[in-house]
């Protein structure tokens, strides 16, 4: 089983175009996609716990993350929620939806936290003025870069300087190029015969 790590400078840069568009370019993977959020509106009303809650999406329309996930192919999608800084007391359940899992995709930068993943690619928008600190944390720690590009530059300054990953450079609304596909395939080991693909 492998577990690939989404992850972003800040919101809304592409984090579930991103893996939507891995998963449905590569089925043969039979993945399981988690979106971990700290927005736990609502926990102490009904979740599972007051500060975590797990819900298995079952809706394929599209209209959400989860619901994307399943829209591109992912056997099955998760989303955590979580509330601000108790990430930690969800990580037993997560850990055994992963280990439940073919292969994972998931769409956290906290993660990293609590585990290493087989492969973690970090998106930067350059027209983003944001860099969280959980992205700025594990920058390092990235296998590559998915860069949405910008006029003249094939390295935005907005990168740090000490970052030397391998650079892939977007232009949304295309988050998954041949390039890309082939990064993860070579990362990952092959799908098990079993599939049948």
């Amino acid at each position: 089983m492998a577990v690939i790590v989404i992850g972003g400078q800040s919101r809304r840069v592409g984090k579930t175009s991103l893996a939507a568009g891995i998963i449905a370019a590569l089925p043969q993977y039979r993945w399981s996609a988690f979106k971990i959020t700290p927005h736990g509106h609502g926990l102490a009303d009904g979740g599972q716990n007051a500060t975590w809650a797990i819900s298995d999406e079952t809706d394929r329309s599209g209209n959400s993350d989860t619901s994307r996930f399943l829209a591109a192919g992912a056997e099955r999608a998760f989303l955590v929620r979580t509330i601000p800084g108790r990430f930690a007391e969800a990580m037993p359940a997560v850990r055994q939806k992963l280990e439940e899992s073919t292969n994972a995709i998931v769409e956290s930068n906290s993660l990293l936290r609590f585990l290493k993943p087989d492969l973690y690619l970090l998106i930067i928008d350059p027209s983003v003025a944001d860099f969280k600190s959980s992205a700025s944390d594990f920058l390092d720690r990235a296998d590559a870069l998915i860069v949405h590009r910008t006029p003249g530059s094939d390295r935005p300054s907005s990168i740090p300087p000490a970052a030397n990953q391998p650079v892939f450079l977007i232009t949304p609304p295309e988050y998954v190029t041949p390039q890309i596909v082939e990064f993860v395939k070579k990362a990952l080991a092959p799908p098990s015969p079993a599939t049948g693909q």
